[in-house]
């Protein structure tokens, strides 16, 4: 089968849920199919600056065809488009406007689709809310699958969805939240769907070694936030919360956040930002933390908590966000908050109580180890596109 997978950045280097989750199906699929990825040439989802060559290349054993953006984003059009397209006199026209600001504008790659999408027995796209996804998607629409990765805030409101919705020959879900989510929203029947979350290999229990955190300046105990570090993924409630929770213990304790930073970090002596880490350290930081926190208010399926479980590291989340508690109740591996005192309250007990962190964990892992294995996962999703 020749399948495309759209997407609006990738690669091993870009720390984003849904470019990882595109990138790792794509090079499972192209184990056993002819696998092409269509992007951009950004790195960058703010400015969606071109920073990669155009043209074709390999990645992971993929074919990729990457193409230019014609504009880097601007920040002022983009909120000014955003406050039309949330109001309530917004038109349709609005919120088409809201994806064309939101970007990236690759007129290249839409190009690209109408000449040449009819030449693959399968599209697939990721992430609605982009705009390769939402104007390139309808030109593929008798072949395409929507992987739509939507969460519960505001752009799912918007009323031009529910035809768009109505297009994909098939939807890829990642949770069972994020499908109810969608069947909410349209107004005609669902095509064909699979739910199918995402792929995880099994990692061996260790016990490593602390040295090389040592040198970073990591100190145990600590709480560990993995991604990219940014106000949408509720990364300032999570500081404001751990600056309060650190000022009244007894003892101290770190917050350590790995991944790249799209806010202000505060001057902290127990707040200590690593940045982007190689996947060495990130497999240390799994392996030693207290806990893994995920603080993000909309999300379509948590990687992090999944990679957090396949790890048997037990988890604090975010239980305002309907996916993330759907996926600690359904594995029985995290504690979820809502305000300050949960969260300070179950951030004690995971540190203090090690059994029940190793529990939990164990129970994580044991959900992962049913759900999640590559086999299972790529199975659903065969089934789905030779239907």
């Amino acid at each position: 089968m020749r399948i495309a997978c759209v997407v609006h950045r990738y690669g091993p280097d870009i720390a984003g849920g849904s470019e990882s989750h595109c990138r790792q199906i794509a090079e499972h699929l192209a184990a056993s199919h002819d696998v092409t990825v269509l992007t951009t040439c950004a790195k960058d989802h703010v400015t969606w600056k071109n920073v990669y060559p155009a043209g074709e290349s390999l990645s992971g054993g993929v074919r990729v065809r990457r193409f230019a953006t014609a504009r880097q984003r601007s920040l002022s059009r983009f909120t000014e488009a955003s406050e039309i397209a949330f109001s309530r006199s917004a038109s349709e026209a609005d919120q088409q406007q809201w994806f064309r600001e939101n970007g990236p504008d690759a007129p290249g790659l839409l190009s690209y689709l109408a000449t040449h999408g009819q030449e693959f027995d399968r599209v697939l796209f990721w992430a609605f809310r982009y705009a390769e996804t939402y104007f390139g998607l309808p030109l593929v629409r008798d072949r395409a699958v929507l992987v739509p990765t939507v969460e519960d805030d505001p752009v799912i409101g918007f009323s031009v969805l529910r035809r768009f919705f109505s297009l994909p020959a098939g939807f890829v879900f990642l949770t069972p939240e994020e499908q109810a989510l969608v069947i909410k929203r349209m107004s005609d029947c669902l095509a064909p769907s699979v739910v199918i979350g995402a792929g995880l290999d099994a990692v061996e229990e260790t016990s490593a070694s602390a040295a090389p955190l040592d040198a970073l300046g990591v100190r145990r105990p600590f709480l560990l936030y993995l991604g990219r570090v940014d106000p949408n993924k509720g990364c300032e409630a999570l500081l404001r919360h751990f600056v309060r929770f650190h000022d009244a213990q007894a003892e101290p304790v770190q917050l350590v956040l790995a991944g790249p930073a799209n806010m202000p970090i505060p001057d902290h002596p127990q707040v200590l930002p690593l940045g982007f880490v190689d996947d060495a350290t990130r497999e240390a930081l799994l392996a030693q933390a207290g806990c893994l926190v995920v603080p993000s208010r909309y999300e379509s399926l948590s990687m992090v908590l999944l990679e957090g479980w396949n790890h048997r590291l037990a988890a604090l989340v975010n239980g305002r966000c309907e996916v993330l508690k759907g996926q600690a109740l359904r594995a029985n591996g995290a504690l979820y908050y809502r305000d300050y005192d949960e969260f300070a309250h179950s951030a004690a007990r995971l540190l203090r109580d090690g059994e029940l962190a190793r529990q939990l964990g164990r129970q994580g892992w044991d959900y992962v180890n049913r759900e999640y294995r590559w086999p299972h996962v790529l199975a659903k999703l065969e089934g789905l596109l030779a239907g």
